[in-house]
This record gives structure tokens, C-alpha cells and sequence, in this order.
């Protein structure tokens, strides 16, 4: 067996083992991105927990198609980088965030698809998915409704005691 072939084959199980650890794996089309910009974008990534890695088509193609998934072939074509992510929506919002930022990267950065919690996400579902917030943010919000409907009911029941004492 040839060196090449031994050596793609351990990238492909490096990509399988990728994708299984992540909770999210986006495909982003990066065709005239500059050095910098993709730098910028690979430090946001990394302060999020996510890697933004460049593979072959092929070799990606063949990890999803060896874990049972061959709905990403179409997406699978051209400049094609692959973000894993720990949390389900950073990777979407961070390069939502920076297509927010900058009205040029429309044409330099697209999302194609995603890979999220073992099923597959289009074009429209990426981007609704970049539209809701972290899980940070949502269990903030959650506390301080909770916090807010207890500190009525404590306004409340001060107002009943109050007016009992009168």
C-alpha cells in the first residue's frame, strides 16, 4: 500500500473523529478571502472553542460518507472550509457576526451548510440557527425572567402583609 494512500486515510479518520467529538461542523465557502481576514476569523473561532481547518473535498466527503451521511456531497465542491465546533450555534454566529461587520464578506465568505447534533442543515437553516442566541444568553434571559416573577410575588406579598398591619 502506498504512503499517500495510508496517509489519507488517517486524515479521513482524523476528519471522522472531528466531526464525532463536535457538536457542530459548518462548511463555509471561503473563495477570496485574504490572509488576514481568514487569520482574524481563525482567532475568533479558537476563542470560541471552535478549529477552522481546510481539507480536501474528497477526504471530507469520505468521513461523512464512512459515518452514514451523504447529504453534504453537493455542498462538497470548490473552496471549502470546515469549522468544528463545541457549541451548536458558535460557529454560524461568528461568521455571521463577521459578515454583519463587514458588508464585503458577502461575497467572500458563505456558508454552505451544517452538520448539527448528527443531522444535516441548509443554506437557510445555517443561518437561522446564526440568528439564535449563544446558550449563555438564553439561560440569562431565563434567569431573569425567573428572578423577576419571584421578586413580584415577593412586592406582592410585602404589600399584603403591609396592608394586614394597617
Amino acid at each position: 500500500m502506498s504512503a499517500n494512500l495510508e496517509a489519507k486515510k488517517q486524515v479521513v479518520e482524523e476528519i471522522k473523529a472531528k466531526i464525532q467529538a463536535s457538536k457542530a461542523v459548518v462548511l463555509a465557502n471561503y473563495n477570496r478571502l485574504t490572509v488576514l481576514e481568514i487569520t482574524a476569523l481563525r482567532n475568533k473561532f479558537r476563542e470560541a472553542n471552535c478549529e477552522y481547518k481546510v481539507y480536501k473535498n474528497t477526504l471530507v466527503r469520505k468521513a461523512f460518507n464512512e459515518l452514514g451521511v451523504v447529504d453534504f456531497d453537493k455542498d462538497l465542491n470548490g473552496t471549502t472550509a470546515t469549522v468544528f465546533c463545541s457549541e451548536e450555534t458558535a460557529g454560524l454566529k461568528i461568521i455571521s457576526d463577521a459578515l454583519k461587520a463587514d458588508k464585503t464578506m458577502e461575497e467572500k465568505l458563505v456558508v454552505k451548510s451544517a452538520y448539527v447534533d448528527n443531522a444535516y442543515v441548509d443554506k437557510a437553516g445555517a443561518a437561522a440557527l446564526a440568528a439564535i442566541p449563544s446558550k449563555e444568553v438564553l439561560l440569562a434571559r431565563m434567569v431573569g425572567s425567573l428572578q423577576s416573577s419571584i421578586s413580584k410575588l415577593v412586592y406582592v406579598l410585602d404589600a399584603i402583609a403591609k396592608k394586614q398591619e394597617a
